[in-house]
């Protein structure tokens, strides 16, 4: 395909400014499908997407707190909340 810039640029130029600004906003929903790294194209576990924003490692819990938080739970409210 041959694509003319000049006469791509010309195209755009004669568009009213709300569809030049609409074109824009295809350009960058094309750039973020096409321009991404091939790293990019799998969605982040979980545990990616907290550690890259520093929740992972930022309190300190039972590593077997998801099948014992009950136990966890009616250990400690009653120390909380204990108001004799």
């Amino acid at each position: 395909m041959d694509i003319k810039l000049a006469e791509i640029s010309q195209e755009i130029n004669s568009l009213p400014e709300e569809a030049q600004i609409l074109l824009l906003d295809f350009i960058q929903l094309l750039k973020k499908r096409y321009l991404q790294p091939e790293n990019h194209h799998q969605e982040k576990t979980i545990y990616e997407k907290f550690d890259e924003i520093g929740l992972i490692g930022c309190c300190s819990v039972d590593e077997n707190l998801s099948t014992t938080y009950k136990e966890a739970l009616s250990n400690t409210l009653p120390n909380k909340y204990d108001h004799s």
